[in-house]
């Protein structure tokens, strides 16, 4: 066999080793990741200088690749969104390549080659990579032992000289990407290492931290909320001059400032869905199916006739599973809602119909199987020979091991007799399984048979000594499906589409007349609410515009060529629907935001909020102010007096909400005994009476508290400073809009 074959087959080396950072590091180095793509843009930049596109297609060509057959591998769909993710994870990786590989720069960090035959071979003081662990595992035990290090390092080193020196195409450059992979791995390492060096937690902090958690306060208060006064109160409305005047006095506040540029577009969606009439015609199709299905002598024949996906298997491979099972990928499934009628049904027997992803579905029962099986084997294997004298041969072994195999030894005589690979290694063992995930005869075995029953089972592999060693208490049924689409009727269709071009005409010759943006947007929600249809907004990112909640990409693409098309401003209507499977979705440009202070349209309806709120909490302050007894408050108010203990590392106010303003007050200036003036808070306004304080218990160590703070710290460190080296080499994702030529 090939020596890259080999590496493959026995370490994992070139494949699996997280195989995006091994494509990625084979594209060359820091200044190799930058290009001179098309326009200003490119595809996107990185302290101001362009990624190299070439680079960036062709690591994203090979990630999808590998996720595509990945997903083969585990019978999963592999559409546009995955294409889409995986894109996503090489750019992702990329940037942040660029960003480190900086940083290495700028602090002199390397890797000697020394250093590198260390941290791979695990020799001094490094230990086992995880994803070199075969190399090191013993065979036999699992475990990485002394001698299989020994074993290992030698293995390892062998594999990696054969590599370096194989003429075999392509060996140089996968050995050189391997390299490169690992020294930039340790980097890596050495480079947030130096970084939690910083990481520190003082005795002081951990003290206020314990303090924090165990000194507790028992209070009693009265709330008023702010939801007792109506919003169309004469005396809480709010007028344009004092939000506009309002709104000179706090646009400069932080809370209120544009931290980005971004697009926001509303839009809402029209389901597609059958009618009254549709339902009707589909009831009387599925009752007539279900007579026919029940009286079916060839449910084969019948499936192939009747259902949408003709499939059936008549033996255990049509085994069943609630829908979120971790078998679900294997198997047909059905609601979970539904597992109980299944496992109570009798053979022959028909469910449903019911329906799972917008299909209807009836089942006829034919059969039972444990819920999960757990065996271990031994395998002589035959190897497909149909020489007589060679099966008599090996199931002569087989039978004379079956005579000398027992619980104690089972694992050993595997170890030293089986012909079975996979599990080999693990003593035979096959855990959690369904019966139909297995040949026939091995299945059938182990689910009709009694737990530690131990007997030698032909199947086309050879002879196998099976012991069962667990069974589940409960079964799954097997079924025959028949599948049917239940879809609105073109009559349907054709009205919904009418429908929908009338509601887009509307809202077009209602927002051209109006000058006012926001107003076009009010207009716009009025008009759609009236239509019972829901608006939802979504925010775009102008460095990273990324659109989720949207299953399509192509619907993703027609939103972001509306929302930056030329010319475009906040009203701006979609000139046609946007049709997306079973659904139509009509948007508007709703806000285009600059980094920065904010426009009033912008935060006028957050303001108008909060300046009601303080109209509110002025009158509820005036009502409360002159009394401190908390009984004739709570009866004057028709609430009650609330009891509750409260710490300053949980500023909550019991169930009342969170309250940090208020606990923080409590804490720090009202002694016990004192009841406090009216306090404004976020959910209302509270008269709070602090009875008692109990101090935190007395310690000198706040070890406990300081290991918390600090693995809290390290733990959020890796995250923090690949988002805070963004945010200084202002990265600008410019994929999408420069494939739709946008902006360039």
């Amino acid at each position: 066999m090939a020596i890259i074959g080999k590496i493959r087959e026995k370490s994992g080396l070139l494949v699996g080793i997280v195989g995006l950072a091994l494509l990625a590091f084979v594209l060359g180095d820091y200044q190799t990741m930058f290009g001179n793509s098309e326009g200003k843009y490119g595809i996107g930049l990185v302290y101001g200088d362009k990624v190299n596109i070439d680079n960036y297609s062709s690591l994203s060509s090979r990630v999808q690749d590998q996720e595509r057959s990945q997903a083969e591998q585990e019978q999963k769909e592999f559409g546009d969104a995955e294409m889409a993710s995986a894109s996503n994870k090489a750019w992702e990786f990329m940037v942040d390549s660029i960003l480190l590989q900086k940083e290495y720069e700028a602090l002199g960090i390397s890797v000697s080659d020394k250093e590198f035959n260390a941290y791979i071979l695990a020799t001094d003081g490094f230990p086992v990579l995880q994803d070199l662990a075969k190399f090191f595992t013993d065979s036999i035990s699992g475990t990485v032992t002394e001698q299989s290090t020994i074993t290992g390092r030698q293995k390892l080193q062998e594999t990696i000289t054969q590599l370096k020196t194989s003429k075999e195409a392509g060996a140089k450059q996968q050995w050189e990407g391997t390299k490169k992979y690992y020294t930039d791995r340790r980097k890596r390492e050495k480079y947030f290492a130096l970084l939690e060096q910083g990481v520190y937690v003082t005795k002081l902090e951990a003290k206020q931290e314990y303090q924090a958690q165990k000194e507790v306060k028992t209070i009693s208060f009265v709330q008023r909320l702010y939801s007792e006064i109506s919003d169309l109160d004469a005396g809480i409305k709010v007028n344009d001059k004092e939000l506009r005047a309002f709104f000179e006095a706090h646009k400069s506040e932080a809370k209120y400032q544009n931290l980005i540029s971004s697009r926001e577009v509303k839009l809402f969606e029209v389901a597609i869905q059958p009618s009254k009439k549709d339902t009707a015609i589909f009831s009387k199709e599925i009752m007539k199916l279900k007579a026919d299905f029940l009286a079916s002598t060839n449910d084969s024949l019948f499936v192939m006739k009747e259902s949408e996906n003709k499939v059936y298997f008549g033996d255990k491979r049509g085994t069943a599973v609630p829908k979120g099972h971790e078998k679900a990928n294997r198997f047909m499934t059905y609601p979970p809602d539904y597992d109980t009628i299944f496992k109570l049904a009798s053979i022959g027997q028909l469910v449903g119909p019911y329906s799972m992803d917008d299909k209807m579905f009836v089942s006829k029962v034919i059969g039972f199987t444990p819920s999960k099986l757990k065996a271990r084997h031994l395998l002589i294997a035959t190897n497909g020979s149909k020489d007589p004298k060679i099966i008599a041969a090996k199931q002569k072994t087989a039978d004379s091991l079956l005579k000398v195999i027992n619980k104690d030894n089972f694992t050993a005589l595997v170890a030293k007799y089986s012909d079975d690979p996979g599990s080999k290694d693990k003593g035979g063992l096959y855990e959690n399984f369904l019966e139909g995930e297995m040949v026939a005869e091995f299945g059938g075995f182990c689910a009709n048979n009694p737990v530690g029953k131990i007997a030698v089972v032909k199947t086309d592999f050879g002879f196998h000594i099976i012991e069962i060693m667990e069974k589940g208490n409960s079964k799954f049924p097997v079924l025959t499906t028949i599948e049917k689409n239940f879809k609105p009727s073109e009559e349907s269709i054709t009205s919904k589409d009418d429908e929908i071009n009338n509601l887009l005409y509307k809202l077009d010759q209602k927002i051209s007349r109006i000058e006012d943006p926001s107003k076009k947007i009010a207009m716009f929600d009025t008009i759609v609410r009236r239509a019972n249809y829901f608006v939802r907004p979504i925010s775009i990112e102008d460095n990273d515009p990324k659109i989720f909640g949207l299953s399509s990409e192509k619907t993703i693409d027609k939103i972001l060529e509306l929302a930056y098309g030329e010319d475009v401003a906040v009203g701006t209507l979609i000139s046609y629907p946007i049709k997306e499977k079973d659904k139509f979705i009509i948007a508007i440009v709703s806000a285009i935001k600059e980094k920065g202070e904010p426009l009033y349209e912008q935060v006028k309806a957050q303001m108008e909020k909060e300046l009601i709120e303080e109209k509110k909490a002025k009158r509820l302050m005036n009502q409360m102010a002159n009394t401190k007894n908390l009984a004739l408050l709570a009866k004057k108010g028709n609430t009650t007096v609330v009891d509750a203990q409260i710490t300053f590392g949980n500023p909550a106010l019991g169930n009342s909400g969170y309250e940090p303003e208020i606990v923080g007050a409590l804490f720090s200036v009202i002694k016990d005994g004192q009841t406090t003036l009216p306090l404004k808070g976020k959910m209302g306004v509270y008269t709070i009476k602090v009875i008692k304080t109990t101090k935190a218990p007395s310690t000198n160590t706040y070890k406990v508290e300081r290991d918390q703070l600090l693995n809290a710290a390290k733990s959020a460190l890796q995250n923090e400073i690949i988002i805070a080296l963004k945010k200084k080499a202002e990265v600008i994702d410019n994929r999408r809009l420069y494939n739709l030529r946008i902006r360039l």
